[in-house]
C-alpha cells in the first residue's frame, strides 16, 4: 500500500524519494555546523538548543528573511561554480547582518527551500552554502524544511528563505538611544546589490546579463556577488562599546534603512564620494532609465551596512573595523540627504 501512495505522490507532482535523497546529500553538511550548544538538530520535529552559560540577562533577537528573485538570476546561472552555494551564501550573512544591527551574536540558524520540484543535488548545493556561511559566523544550522510544491511555483523555480536566533545582553543592546546631532556616520561596502532590487535589475538589464563590465567582469557575476557579513568588521567596535547606532541597507536603500536606527530628531548626512558607488548600479539606471532618487530608494548604492560612533571615536573604530569608511554625519531633523 506505501509504494502505490508513492506512485500516486509522485504523479501529483511530489517525489518522496528525491526528499529523502536531499536529507542524505545534505547530513554532513549540517552536522558540520553544530555547536556545542546544539542538544538536538537534524531529523528531530524541531531544534533544541541551549545557551551558553554565564550570560546574565541574556535577549534573543530573531530575524527572518529570504533572497527574493535573486534566485530568478541565480537559476539561470546554476551551471556556473559556486552559483547556488552563494545563493546560500546569500541567505546567512543577510540575516546575520539583521540582527547585527541590536548587537546581536548568531546562535542558530533555520532554513526553506521550496520549488516546483525538489532537485536533490541543487537544493544540496544550496545548502551547502547555507552550512558555509553558518560556519563562518560561529552558530548551528540547526534545522530546516524542503518543500516541493507543484502548483504554486513555476517550472524549474525555487525560493530560498531563513530564520535566525542571536543573543545579546540586555545591558549592550544597540538601540540608538545615545545617538546625537555631531556622531560620525560610517559605512561598510557591500559590493554590488546584495538580496535587494532584483526585480528591477533583472527588467532593466533582461539581454545583457551576458555583457562586460569595465573590468571584464560578467554582469550576470556582478548581479550575482555575494551579500557580505559584516559581522567579523563590527565585532570589535561592539566589544569595545563603540557603536551608537547600526543600519544593515537592504530593501529601502539608504534612506528607508539609515532612519530605522535613529532616535527621533536626528537624521543622516552622506557626502556623496565618499564611497564607491558599483559599476553596475550605473547600468541598471541607464538602461533602464531610473532616476537618482530612485535608485538609492530601491538599492544599497554601494554601502552594505552603516554605523554611527562618536566623533572622538572615529579613528579607533576605522582602525578596528576593515574596510569601514567616513561617509557622513548625524545631523538634527529626519531623513537621509546626500549631498
Amino acid at each position: 500500500m506505501g509504494r502505490t501512495e508513492g506512485r500516486a505522490y509522485e504523479r501529483a507532482g511530489v517525489d518522496l524519494e528525491a526528499a529523502a535523497r536531499t536529507l542524505d546529500l545534505i547530513a554532513r553538511e549540517v552536522e558540520s555546523t553544530y555547536t556545542p550548544g546544539v542538544l538536538r538538530g537534524l531529523g528531530a520535529f524541531g531544534g533544541l538548543f541551549e545557551l551558553p552559560a554565564g550570560l546574565r540577562r541574556p535577549v534573543l533577537v530573531a530575524s527572518t528573511d529570504g533572497v527574493g528573485t535573486k534566485t530568478v538570476l541565480a537559476r539561470r546561472y546554476a551551471h556556473e561554480p559556486g552559483v547556488l552555494e552563494g545563493i546560500g551564501r546569500d541567505l546567512v550573512n543577510h540575516c546575520v547582518n539583521d540582527v547585527l544591527v541590536q548587537g546581536a551574536a548568531p546562535l542558530f540558524f533555520l532554513d526553506y527551500v521550496a520549488s516546483e520540484r525538489l532537485e536533490p543535488e541543487a537544493t544540496a548545493r544550496l545548502v551547502s552554502g547555507v552550512a558555509s556561511a553558518c560556519r563562518e559566523a560561529g552558530m548551528a544550522l540547526l534545522g530546516g524544511e524542503t518543500a516541493e510544491m507543484p502548483g504554486v511555483y513555476r517550472e524549474g523555480e525555487f525560493d530560498l528563505a531563513g530564520t535566525i536566533v542571536g543573543v545579546v545582553e540586555r545591558d549592550a543592546v544597540v538601540d540608538g538611544s545615545r545617538v546625537r546631532p555631531g556622531d560620525a556616520v560610517l559605512g561598510l561596502p557591500s559590493g554590488g546589490l546584495q538580496t535587494n532590487g532584483f526585480s528591477l535589475a533583472r527588467r532593466a538589464l533582461e539581454g545583457r546579463f551576458d555583457d562586460a563590465l569595465s573590468d571584464g567582469t560578467p554582469v550576470w557575476r556582478a548581479l550575482l556577488a555575494e551579500h557580505r557579513s559584516f559581522l567579523s568588521a563590527v565585532r570589535p567596535l561592539l566589544e569595545r562599546g563603540l557603536v551608537r547606532a547600526m543600519a544593515h541597507v537592504t530593501g529601502g536603500g539608504l534612506p528607508g534603512n539609515v532612519p530605522r536606527s535613529l532616535p527621533e530628531g536626528c537624521g543622516v548626512r552622506l557626502r556623496r564620494g565618499s564611497w564607491e558607488v558599483p559599476e553596475v548600479f550605473a547600468l541598471i539606471a541607464a538602461a533602464g532609465a531610473v532616476a537618482e532618487e530612485e535608485m538609492y530608494d530601491v538599492f544599497n548604492m554601494g554601502l552594505g551596512f552603516v554605523l554611527v560612533v562618536g566623533r572622538d571615536d572615529v579613528e579607533e573604530a576605522l582602525a578596528l573595523a576593515p574596510g569601514a569608511l567616513p561617509v557622513g554625519e548625524v545631523v538634527a531633523g529626519s531623513g537621509v540627504a546626500v549631498v
